[in-house]
């Protein structure tokens, strides 16, 4: 079988499948009927004699072959798409694209806030999708561009995934705004004697906090575990618990004042984050745009008022370089 024989449609119609789990979803990704996406679905079991595809409740399974050939056909799909894409420049006002950026937990909240913010006037037919994609994965779904870009923290990657320092949290301690044991400032003992909220996606094992605390010979009482950022401010804003937490935790709250924000009283290792992205990417002046538009709510969110506040508090505490295992962080 030659590449002249075979309509490369098909091959949209097997990634939008594959992507969305079903027929129905991805005839309205594609905005196609279902007949016309079933009888695609049918020429390309026919073409690899493989059904790719068995339902099981109410997902298409992919088959093992589906899974063997995914990555090739996405890193096609998207070369074809870089093309036509220097052919025809990006315009954010005017263009319809949907952009896929591999976000964390940490960060999900405060910098879609400061994104959408920015390009929602200026691009309006501009989709914007976060996932949380795994690390030993990233390099991978970046080069079949399932993700645009992606933000995280330091990995070792190859030199075909490009990356650039985008942003740097340092770590702060929030309690509710009148707490009765707490004034205008917070020290270590009081730290130490007050019980946690502690926010974590692992099931065993220390937090990003945790770990440091422990290389300090220090141990905290946490309460309370939970998986999101905006579950444990809700909970702190209501208790008298503590949330240790990057300083952007605050901005998941629809009212932040909720809060009041103090520098951490311990010497604990900001969250320092990258920007990444394929080398395929590089020259890409839609992948261009995103970025910069990254850069800016960045930079928006490191001028944030509990960022200035916390950053002025960090300049008097001691640097210490403490090591941290790359599963532990930014979870």
């Amino acid at each position: 079988m030659h590449v002249r024989d075979v309509d490369l449609n098909l091959f949209v119609v097997f990634d939008a499948i594959y992507t969305e789990g079903g027929v129905s979803r991805a005839c309205f990704r594609l905005n196609l009927t279902q007949p016309a996406v079933s009888h695609a679905l049918s020429r390309l079991r026919a073409m690899f004699n493989d059904p790719l595809f068995v339902r099981r409740h109410h997902l298409m399974t992919p088959t093992p072959l589906a899974r063997q050939i995914i990555t090739t056909v996405r890193q096609a799909l998207n070369g074809l798409e870089t093309t036509l894409t220097h052919t025809n420049r990006f315009d954010p006002a005017r263009t319809p694209k949907r952009f896929v950026i591999g976000l964390r937990n940490n960060l999900e909240a405060p910098m879609l806030s400061a994104l959408v913010n920015r390009i929602s006037a200026v691009a309006p037919l501009v989709e914007i999708a976060t996932v949380r994609s795994e690390r030993n994965n990233l390099e991978r779904e970046l080069a079949a561009g399932t993700l645009d870009v992606a933000i995280d923290t330091l990995l070792p990657l190859s030199t075909e995934v490009r990356r650039e320092q985008i942003l740097t949290e340092h770590i702060a301690v929030f309690a509710r705004r009148g707490h009765p044991e707490l004034g205008t400032r917070l020290d270590k003992k009081a730290y130490l004697r007050m019980e946690h909220v502690c926010v974590t996606s692992r099931r065993s094992g220390v937090s990003f906090e945790d770990f440091q605390l422990q290389r300090l010979g220090l141990t905290r009482t946490v309460r309370l575990t939970c998986q999101n950022f905006a579950t444990a401010c809700h909970v702190v804003s209501r208790s008298n618990m503590l949330l240790t937490a990057s300083e952007s935790a605050a901005s998941v709250l629809e009212d932040p004042g909720l809060l009041q924000c103090f520098p951490c009283p311990f010497p604990i290792s900001p969250h320092v984050n990258y920007l990444y992205w394929h080398a395929t990417a590089e020259g890409d002046t839609t992948n261009q745009w995103l970025r910069e538009q990254l850069r800016a709510a960045a930079a928006l969110l490191a001028g944030s008022r509990f960022s200035k506040k916390n950053r002025r508090a960090a300049k008097t505490r001691p640097k210490v370089g403490v090591p941290m295992p790359t599963s532990l962080a930014a979870e």
